[in-house]
């Protein structure tokens, strides 16, 4: 095989690996709830706003 080849084929390889983790993704993205996802979110917003007010200095 010319050298060309194998790159198209690894190319070929590569994309087609990249769209299996795009839609394993997206599965998993929509997989969720609107209420799951509005949980999820205001546990995170809860963690931030924590981790803000741990790291403010003192004074302000």
């Amino acid at each position: 095989m010319r050298w060309w080849k194998v790159l198209g084929l690894a190319a070929f390889a590569g994309v087609a690996a990249t769209g299996v983790v795009i839609a394993r993704a997206e599965r998993r993205r929509r997989a969720y709830g609107p209420e799951e996802i509005r949980e999820r979110l205001r546990a995170r917003h809860a963690e931030a706003v924590r981790s803000a007010e741990t790291t403010r200095r003192p004074g302000r």
